[in-house]
């Protein structure tokens, strides 16, 4: 019997009694969710700095500005979410009542990884309490400091009755996996996420399952050159690279790769200093482990820009690699570190197969400023996400959802409805990205914190604060949800696109009963 059977089967009498189920119990459930963040934010710069030496920016930007904003959001719409959804009638039907009624899945399991330890744990928690779920979380057991911090801290601000945090290492999540749940939310890599889905599979669970890949970014030679290397350096080394949707690789023509590595080498100097490995705004690999598995993928190709590493510091310099082969070792799996290999391709249609050729990535990336360049590319590719002339930004915008197809997300659910309109410091008409100011600092020196949260029942939590440094200019995006319905409504956000609904973390807003 496995020793957590107590747990799921006291947090399923409790959801069964119908607790979870009033909106006040939610509200009063997301708002303690706040608090925490608001009276732990030291505690989670320090633990986050311990685990991994993540900047204090980064984490603001990544970790704790995107979990309030989702509170913001949700707190403003669950009212709106939680109402029945009243349906066209036929002839025969004309006198009865027909409706969808959001029902919650009932007993969730949260399965957290260790590189947004926060944010990967508290945003689909932010969704399944508001479906009205009661959850089990698991953080990651990789992410030591942060583990404890949410165990010790969390349980504090939720009812106990029905929300849990289990801190369990490979054998014991095994074991865990064993109760049937009604719910599985994993983030991950796909090796973890096929042992999640065969566990699910034995009690017919569904699952969210989000994963990682390899995502080609391909820069063509039409494109501005200094802001393609800042927006690429951008996305490939913020976390040390350790981020699923960083651009995991550079295609372009010899003569770009000519003019790009100066320009990497000058942005990676601006961000960075002269020297990464004594900047206060670059993170570390998270372990040893890890280390020694982005340490052995240097020796593809070789490094024309760092390639310094120092085991006991967990450092790896920010790197390019150039003179890669297609079966080299590094463009066999998901670097998840701070190196970035550039392959040379003849023509945009050479890119193309090589992209197609490989599984479907859970993001993809454009540079160029020629549209017929960025239409092609998005045209005869597929991928779970699109984005043209930036990196990473995609993920800002709470109008996009976000998932895979294939190994990056097999499954994903977009359960949301559009929110509000864009930050106007963000976006203007569409989803066009504004041309913004140069940046005066290196971008990692230029973050103002975000405010502290309102105080008091039903008030707002804050949108991040934008830093005025983020790589702007015009930007397309494209983002897949799992459902063909979804992407019937026009996944490519152009000029005049209805929004899309964003990530698929509000578990169980949808019918039982899908068209």
């Amino acid at each position: 019997m496995s020793p957590h059977a107590g747990l799921v089967s006291r947090l399923r009498a409790a959801w069964l009694s119908g607790k979870t189920r009033p909106m006040e119990y939610r509200v009063g459930q997301l708002e303690a969710l706040g608090r925490f963040l608001d009276e732990n934010k030291q505690d989670i710069l320090e633990a986050t700095a311990l685990d991994m030496r993540k900047p204090p920016f980064e984490v603001e930007l990544s970790e704790i500005s995107i979990c309030r904003s989702e509170l913001n959001h949700t707190l403003n719409n669950l009212g709106t979410w939680m109402k029945d959804e009243h349906v066209e009638k036929n002839w025969a039907t004309q006198l009865d009542s027909a409706f969808i009624r959001k029902d919650p899945y009932g007993v969730v399991l949260i399965i957290a990884p260790w590189n947004y330890p926060i944010q990967l744990l508290l945003v689909p928690l932010i969704g399944a309490i508001a479906a009205g779920n009661c959850v089990v979380m698991k953080p990651s057991e990789i992410s030591r400091n942060m583990e404890r911090l949410v165990a010790e801290t969390l349980p504090r601000y939720l009812d106990k009755d029905c929300f849990a945090v289990v801190t369990a290492g490979v054998e014991e999540t095994s074991r865990l996996l064993e109760n049937k749940f009604d719910y599985i939310f994993f983030t991950g890599s796909p090796s973890v996420g096929r042992i999640v889905m065969a566990a699910a599979a034995k009690h017919l669970t569904p699952v969210t399952l989000e994963l990682g890949g390899k995502n080609p970014c391909y820069v063509s030679d039409t494109c501005d050159v200094q802001n393609t290397a800042r927006r690429v350096a951008w996305g490939r080394f913020f976390n040390a690279g350790q981020t699923c949707v960083a651009p995991d690789y550079v295609l372009c023509s010899a003569e770009m790769q000519e003019k790009l590595l100066p320009a990497l080498r000058e942005a990676i100097a601006e961000f960075y200093g002269p020297n990464p490995r004594e900047s206060p705004d670059f993170a570390r690999i998270i372990g040893d482990k890890q280390f020694q598995r982005v340490q052995r993928l240097l020796r593809s190709g070789h490094a024309a820009i760092g390639g310094q590493t120092d085991a006991e510091a967990r450092y790896i310099a920010p790197t390019v690699l150039v003179d890669v082969q297609q079966d080299d070792p590094i463009m066999q799996e998901e670097i998840f570190g701070p190196i970035l290999p550039i392959l040379t391709v003849a023509s945009v249609d050479d890119a193309i197969a090589f992209i197609n050729t490989r599984e479907r990535p859970l993001a993809l990336y454009v540079f160029s400023s020629c549209k017929k360049v960025v239409n092609r590319v998005l045209e005869r590719t597929s991928s779970g996400g699109f984005c043209a002339n930036d990196t990473i930004m995609h993920m800002t915008l709470t109008s996009l959802p976000f998932g895979g197809i294939g190994t990056s997300s097999p499954r994903n659910r977009v359960l949301r409805v559009p929110p509000r309109p864009l930050h106007p410091a963000l976006a203007g008409p569409g989803s066009c990205l504004l041309p913004g100011e140069p940046c005066p600092e290196p971008f990692q020196r230029c973050h103002h914190p975000s405010p502290a949260p309102a105080a008091g029942p039903g008030a707002e939590f804050p949108a991040p604060v934008l830093n005025p440094c983020l790589p702007q200019g015009p930007a397309w995006y494209r983002c897949r949800p799992s459902r063909l319905r979804g992407l019937c409504r026009g996944s490519v956000l152009g000029a005049n696109a209805e929004p899309l609904p964003w990530r698929p973390l509000f578990l169980a807003f949808e019918s039982r009963f899908p068209p």
